[in-house]
């Protein structure tokens, strides 16, 4: 079975070698129609401490590494210095 692999902003990367990553989903409400948006925070691991907050980011499934982090960094995407 494949792992699962998710899109999200990087939120907070004050931990050594992790990551808060929110991704966030659309869908469509049952009973109105109506597009609407939900998001979800998911502990990922980051082994070289690279990207920082607002880091677009690409999680993948992974074994448990800690209590909360069953997830870790593919690839991501820093963001543009404005």
């Amino acid at each position: 079975m494949p792992k699962r692999s998710l899109q999200g902003v990087v939120v907070s990367d004050k931990q050594n070698k992790t990551l808060v990553v929110k991704v966030e989903r659309r869908f469509a409400h049952p009973v109105f129609g109506k597009t609407v948006r939900r998001s979800k925070k998911y502990y990922a691991h980051d082994e070289n401490n690279e990207f920082k907050v607002g880091d677009i980011v690409w999680i993948e499934e992974h074994r448990p590494i800690s209590k909360l982090k069953r997830w870790a960094v593919v690839r991501g995407e820093k963001k543009k210095a404005s």
